[in-house]
């Protein structure tokens, strides 16, 4: 297993890939763990948790520099998202303890109560777009509630999986509750079926998404999934535009664009569609491209340059089918895998950049005559994951994120972003289950109902 250092296409680091045998011994030893693990007192599992926070923010400097090596992202964005990780970590320790209380019910019962219970060892298939900040996502509430967790994490970042092991172990968690596994994504189904894993969680594309489902379901195992995303922020014809374009252009730079909730297609009244398009593209050509490892950097490279080059060829399509090119579009002719900030408007069905996920900095600008056309297109597509609603009536807007939006994150003048406190997740392609909030800590427990006669 090699990573490439995206911003130079050198080779950053070598690990060796796990066998089957080593991956069985560590899932045996997961499941072994939670026999234990699960005995112990709530607040000595939440008490890891804040000193998990606590080391986080100790070596945030370390792992951004780690993120920035293996996956490109802008280290000011990789301190970011170990601030989150510690803050997520935080908000579980102090209200997972009161969520996971048993709750009577008045029945016909003596007594009758709801108990949330552990499930078990947890498996999590992971993604390089937010290294540490998808782990930690399923990671903190798993452990809190006395299950233990097992790793797959993406091949581009052993050295995030491993620190994210190292630092649980430093921070108190015994051996065995939160096992890194450094394993090719062919031993999945092994992983899903072994009797040591009770329930799985995975954050990917697609295709991935169905395949996990597949093995879970044949194996009777919980899933929740994270998907793919290609969020529509409706710009509607009383929004200001200026604004409008700088929520839009810092959503759909985040992390260099490779994030499932960054915005993806602008869906503008056409009244405004021209001064729109000016201003977003005026926002996305002053992004300081460079090097992730400096503080100024607002976009790095893409993690690899095979997704690079996926991502140029869904703009060459859109083109070719009739988009129009504002902005970027051209692969630099230099090492790693760059692509500029990219602006393309005119954007309509049967296009790449229409009907599929762009995973990287380039924005579609798709005009919409009216309201309800805006809905519609934004309804418009396989995905489900965040929208938002751009628009001086911020009554109206928000009639709209609540009951007309087809997607499981609904924003209202401002960029979709996850929360510790609010539950996420996705609908259509994009998914099914929750993580975070007090819905996403009770996916993975047994919500037993207890009745004394």
């Amino acid at each position: 297993m090699q990573t490439v250092n995206p911003a130079t296409g050198e080779v950053a680091g070598s690990f060796e890939d796990a066998t089957w045998e080593q991956v069985a011994r560590r899932i045996d030893e997961a499941a072994e763990a939670q026999r234990t693990w699960r005995s112990t007192p709530i607040e000595e599992r939440a008490g890891v948790l804040r000193a998990a926070a606590r080391l986080l923010r100790e070596r945030a400097g370390d792992h951004a520099a780690d993120m920035a090596r293996e996956m490109g992202k802008p280290i000011t964005q990789g301190r970011a998202e170990i601030e989150k990780c510690a803050w997520l970590c935080e908000h579980v320790a102090a209200e997972g303890p009161s969520i996971l209380e048993p709750r009577p019910v008045d029945t016909d019962a003596r007594r009758s109560w709801v108990s949330f219970q552990p499930l078990g060892a947890v498996l999590a298939v992971m993604p390089w777009n937010f290294p540490f900040w998808q782990v930690f996502r399923f990671a903190a509430p798993a452990l809190l509630v006395g299950n233990t967790g097992v790793l797959k994490h993406a091949s581009n970042v052993p050295s995030s999986a491993l620190a994210i092991e190292g630092l649980l172990r430093d921070a108190g968690a015994p051996a065995g509750v939160f096992a890194a596994v450094l394993a090719g994504s062919d031993l999945v189904p092994r992983m899903i079926a072994h009797r040591g894993i009770a329930a799985v969680t995975l954050t990917g594309s697609v295709a991935a998404g169905r395949a996990v489902a597949r093995v879970a379901g044949e194996n009777l195992k919980k899933t929740v999934l994270e998907l793919g995303g290609s969020d529509a922020y409706l710009v509607l014809a009383d929004a200001d535009v200026d604004a409008a374009a700088a929520v839009c252009a810092q959503s759909r730079l985040i992390n260099t664009g490779q994030s499932c909730i960054a915005a993806k297609r602008f869906i503008v009244d056409r009244s405004i569609a021209g001064r729109f398009e000016e201003a977003l593209a005026a926002r996305m050509r002053a992004a300081v491209v460079g090097d992730p490892l400096r503080e100024e950097t607002e976009v790095g490279p893409l993690a690899r340059e095979d997704l690079r080059d996926e991502l140029h060829r869904q703009v060459v399509d859109s083109v070719e089918r009739g988009a129009r090119l504002v902005l970027g579009g051209e692969i630099p002719r230099r090492p790693g895998a760059w692509y500029p900030p990219t602006v393309l408007a005119d954007v309509g069905p049967r296009m790449p950049a229409y009907e599929e996920e762009l995973f990287g900095p380039v924005a579609a600008i798709i005009p919409a005559d009216g309201e309800e056309e805006a809905i519609r297109i934004a309804n418009d597509s396989r995905f489900g994951l965040g929208a938002a609603v751009l628009t001086s009536d911020v009554e109206r807007g928000a009639a709209i994120a609540e009951r007309a939006l087809e997607a499981g994150n609904c924003f209202v003048n401002t960029f979709v972003r996850s929360d510790p406190r609010l539950p996420f997740g996705g609908v259509k392609d994009s998914g099914y289950g929750r993580e975070l909030g007090e819905i996403g800590m009770l996916e993975f427990v047994n919500i037993k109902t207890v009745w004394v006669a």
